[in-house]
Order: structure tokens, then sequence, then C-alpha cells
């Protein structure tokens, strides 16, 4: 740990002398570390440094851009447990939660960089006459927007298929969690990423947020985070005509039939919902259970609950706090209007009692059942451990619940039947559905939503495309 966290631009990190702010620690509410605020003449540092150094970087051989790839993903596993640690002290998440989302960013690193020479164009067959074809062409600079839930995740699974691409990236980490991202930009340099190819500046949305989406050098905007802001960024984005990824969260249905594997269920529910406490935007926070067997499965669904245990992050508990005080209070106010809303909490619905959480955001793992798909509770995104239980008879009142709903990014389903699972799965209106394990996939699937949840698609070959354009070139022999 430092004491103070600067801006990483041009390969090295900047010596300021503005305001900073604090990074305080989730799990016992101290202060970490100062960080300096980023400002608009950063910002414009940042990519002005990133705009300098694109034209060599996309005119680099993609294969040896992907083996810089490979080098920063080995790099990233050197220091494994460094950036972990710094990340859960940073985000309060469980520290075996959060070298997982190290060895994550590492893996996104070595897809991308395998990938980078296997993005191919077309030949266009216009007859003898002609050659026409098409290739793959970076951007320039991505202007990255990230959330404070998984930094160092999603700053690998933006990096990755942006500079893959050819294109060179400025990020603005969220300003509750800046610490890991200005570390990782100095490694991936270490690793031989050429200097502006990636930079960092930590500040705040309303000022570095919105001078780095408005900057006229920035060609496209990645952004994770909500739909409110998402907004905002996609209007920024619009009065400069360039394009946009979004990633802005969900109300994910987790659908449990009653022929499924009923304790594999009732551990893949628990895992759907409190993942990183919940604090996951394709979390599935509505529980759809099968009529008949809805009361036994709240129940061993709630044992679980029981069991689990509740520590600051770096003990490696269940579940650790949650990252911010304010997503604690908004919480908070959730689990009172469930119960307003006439919802039965069958456990959980405040805070732990142990004296040594109580300066913590601590939130005990929560079960509302008896609810209506009509409540606010199950229709807007909590962001925390909290998961509804909402009966359902047969296959299409199910599929009705699950997609009455502005979201569409995730979905669960639970069945022994497989021409049910994808029935189902064709039907139901989002962008990834697990079947029979909730968060099945990879780095390598593609990842995005329908409806309110978003707009491109990040990881898989999917997100290389989504970070180029394409030129196609026509000739006349």
């Amino acid at each position: 740990m430092q004491d103070r966290y600067e801006p990483f631009i041009d390969g090295e990190f900047v010596t300021t002398k503005g305001e900073v702010f604090t990074s305080y620690n989730p799990s016992t509410g101290e202060a970490i570390a100062e960080v300096a605020r980023g400002t608009v003449e950063l910002i414009d540092q940042a990519v002005r440094s990133a705009h300098a150094a694109g034209p060599a970087w996309a005119r680099t051989k993609a294969s040896e851009r992907g083996c810089i790839l490979l080098k920063i993903a080995a790099v990233i596993r050197e220091n494994a447990e460094e950036l972990a640690t710094l990340e859960t002290t940073d985000n309060g998440q469980a520290i075996g939660q959060a070298r997982s989302d190290v060895e994550t960013a590492a893996r996104y690193f070595e897809f991308f960089g395998g990938g980078a020479d296997k993005v191919l164009g077309e030949t266009i067959p216009l007859g003898p006459d002609y050659l026409s074809y098409s290739t793959h062409e970076p951007f320039g600079v991505i202007g990255m927007v990230l959330p404070w839930n998984a930094p160092l995740n999603q700053s690998g699974r933006g990096l990755g298929p942006a500079l893959a691409m050819g294109n060179t990236v400025v990020i603005k980490p969220a300003e509750e969690t800046p610490l890991s991202t200005g570390l990782l930009a100095k490694l991936c340099v270490d690793a031989g990423l050429p200097p502006g190819v990636f930079n960092v500046v930590p500040g705040f949305g309303h000022d570095a947020g919105a001078a780095l989406t408005a900057h006229p050098l920035v060609r496209k905007i990645a952004f994770t985070g909500s739909v409110e802001t998402g907004s905002i960024i996609m209007q920024a984005a619009a009065k400069r005509l360039v394009p946009v990824t979004l990633e802005l969260g969900g109300k994910s249905p987790n659908i449990v039939f009653a022929d499924a594997d009923i304790d594999a269920a009732v551990a893949g529910a628990w895992a759907a919902f409190t993942a990183k406490s919940g604090q996951v935007c394709s979390a599935g926070t509505r529980l759809l259970v099968q009529a008949n067997i809805y009361d036994e499965f709240v129940d061993k669904l709630a044992t679980r609950v029981r069991a689990a245990t509740i520590a600051p992050g770096i003990d490696n508990p269940d579940i650790g706090p949650l990252a911010t005080r304010a997503q604690f209070e908004k919480v908070s106010g959730y689990l009172k209007l469930g119960v307003e809303e006439g919802a039965r909490i069958v456990i959980g619905g405040g805070t732990p009692s142990d004296p040594a959480l109580q300066a913590g955001n601590f939130i005990e793992p929560t079960i509302f059942a008896d609810v209506d798909n009509s409540m606010r509770i199950a229709q807007e995104e909590i962001f925390g451990p909290v998961v509804c239980a909402i009966r359902f008879d047969d296959e299409a009142e199910a599929i009705a619940i699950a997609n009455d709903t502005d979201y569409g990014l995730a979905a669960g389903i639970w069945t022994r039947d497989i021409g049910r699972a994808h029935r189902v799965a064709s039907q139901i209106e989002s962008g990834q559905v697990y079947v029979n394990e909730y968060f099945a996939g990879g780095v390598e699937t593609p990842f995005g939503g329908f409806k309110s949840s978003g707009i491109g698609r990040e990881k898989g070959f999917e997100a290389m495309k989504t970070y180029s354009q394409i030129r196609t070139v026509t000739v006349r022999l």
C-alpha cells in the first residue's frame, strides 16, 4: 500500500499538486490512501498521450501486439497476490474472489493476445472486374469508465480486445475503487506495452469522467454502470457521433423447474445472488421457483444462508462488505421497502450483530419470499446480497415473469429436460442464458445485454469486432 496514488500517463506516474480525495476500506471504514483527483487538464494530457501513441501501436503487427498482451498476462500472474490484496482492501470483496478476478484479468490478456492476429477481413465477390475486401481497423483512443465492483476484471475485459485491435486507452476508474488500475497500467508498461498506449486518471464522474467522454480525440466510449449514467454517457457520445459499448446492469431471473437437481440449484442460487456480496450486474436476484417445490427450495436456500460467514474481505468470507457507504444505505433502504411492499423476509434483512463489523458496510444475505414481480424490489436493481423468491406454475408463466422487466442481461434455467432448457432459453429476452450453472461461461463467451441492460458486447471474439471498425476497399481491375 502507498500513502498516495497518482495518475499514470505516458508510461509513468505523474506527480500532481492539485486536489486529492480519500479511498476508504469498506470493511473498516478507515482511510487507505490519498488519491490525486483527475481534472480536465489531466484527462486532456492522458488523451493526447494516447492519441500520440496511437499510430505506432496501430501499425505494430497484430502478432506482435498479441505477444505483448501475453507478456502482460504473465506479469499479472507474477504480481497476483499484490493486486488481489490491493483490490480487496479497496473494494471489500473476499480475497478469494479478488484472486479469481486477477486470474480472470490475466486470462483476458491471454485470450485476446492469442486472438490479435486472428480477426480476419473478407473478400467480396463482385465479379472478375473487381477486387473488393474488408479490414478491421482501430478506432483510435478509447475512453473507458469503470465501475467499483470489479476494477481489475473490468479493466482486463475492456483492455484486452481494445489493445489487441490496435486502439489506445484512457481509463477513469471509479472514484470509490481507484487503486488497482494504476498498478495494472505500470505492470503493462513493465511487460513491454509502449508508453501512452494505456493511461489511467482517477477522479469523479462529473468532472474527470465527463471530460473523458466529451474529449474530441476520444473516438469510442466504453462504460459499465447504472442505466442513468449510461444514458448520460450515450447522450454525450451522440453529440460527437462516437460509438459506445454500454453494460448497464440487470434484474436477472434464475428459473428453477420442479425437475431440476434441487441441491445443485440451491448452490447455484446462492452463488447467483451473493457473489461479490451481490454486487454483480448479472446477479440472479429474481429467483423464480415452480410452485410445487417453492417452499422446500426456499427452506434449503435459507439453510445455506444461515451457514454463511460474514467478515472483512481479507479473511476470505462468504460475504464481505458492500464497496461503498452509499451502496450500504441504498441496500438498507430496499430491505425496508420490501417489507413495506408485503414481501416476507425468510432470513437476513439487516446488518450483522458482531460488534467488530459495525464500522464496515456489511449487509446480511437476505431472502425475500412471497414476492410479486410487480414489486419494486423485484423490478429495481438492488446490487446487494438480496434475492426475491417468486412462484410460478408452468413454463409459460415462468417465461412471462422472466421477461417482465426493463432489463435483459442474464438468466438462469435449472431443469433436467434438455428440450425445455433450449425452448425456454430461446424465449428469454437476455444477452446470456445459463443452464444448470449460474455464471456459466468464461472470457471466451460474448457478454452484453438486451433492452436497458446495454449496447454492444464484451468478451469473446465478438468484443474484438466491437473494438474495431470495418474498412472496405474495392478496386476495379
